[in-house]
């Protein structure tokens, strides 16, 4: 039974890609990310198809020190919300900087038995769209990593360092009243990877230019670089990359 669920698994890969990986690595696969926002204009909808290239490492030739690598290829996804607000639901969640490279992979049946190699096509067996928690079960040690990537907008659309964190479970806080998030979903799909981000934001190839960070950065008495005095320090780490794996290609 397991031969066969593998067999339909690479099948389907094969119908998505024109070309998955080698016979050694798992496939290489896309899916499609939805949010969904209720809003007193009604539902609004945004999605971005992003695509997740893997391969298996073997330092030292050992099965026992086998290894996954991702390479992620996309961008965020971007809801039109009313008064001409943006919510961007990043690459990254709030704990985990690969968050789209690994959700697939924890939204995928768990098949008993499997060996590290095996279960990282199981993506593949989704069927239609997955609903994503706020946040996964808890894993080795009780940690419990983020289901939802993580949400920012910007106060005024021209100004990147007007950036600033929207919490998921209140987007009344930040859009106002009677907007709140319905849903996130994940896909696998054969759709092209999602581009054009950089068209929404007119200060893009400028922000690149100067490295690619939104919240201007000062040195402090001990020659360290901070947050600028007003600006959220538990920003400092986000830039267009967050936005667009092809911001620097």
């Amino acid at each position: 039974m397991a031969g066969a669920i593998r067999i339909l698994a690479l099948l389907v890969c094969s119908l998505l890609l024109a070309a998955c990986s080698g016979t050694d690595d798992p496939p290489t696969y896309r899916y499609r990310l939805t949010v969904e926002v209720d809003t007193p204009e009604g539902l609004k909808i945004g999605s971005s198809v992003i695509e997740v290239t893997q391969r298996l490492v073997r330092p030292g030739s050992s099965p026992a020190h086998l290894a996954i690598e991702r390479r992620v290829k996309g961008e965020a996804v971007a809801v039109d919300l009313p008064a001409g607000r943006t919510l961007f639901a990043l690459l990254r969640s709030e704990d985990d900087a690969d968050w789209a490279s690994a959700v697939m992979q924890a939204a995928a049946p768990k098949i008993r038995g499997e060996t590290f190699e095996e279960k990282f096509d199981n993506m593949l067996l989704i069927k239609g769209e997955k609903v994503l928690p706020p946040r996964w079960p808890p894993v080795a040690g009780g940690v419990r990593m983020s289901g939802y990537p993580m949400f920012v907008t910007f106060r005024n659309n021209a100004d990147p360092t007007s950036v600033e964190r929207v919490d998921p479970d209140n987007l009344a806080a930040t859009f106002g009243e009677g907007v709140s998030l319905k849903r996130i979903t994940v896909q696998i799909t054969g759709d092209p990877v999602t581009t054009g981000i950089e068209k929404r934001l007119g200060w893009w190839s400028k922000t690149r230019e100067a490295g690619g960070g939104l919240i201007p950065m000062i040195k402090n008495t001990k020659g360290r670089y901070e947050a600028a005095p007003g600006y959220d320090e538990s920003l400092v780490d986000l830039g267009l990359s967050n936005f667009s794996t092809e911001t620097y290609k």
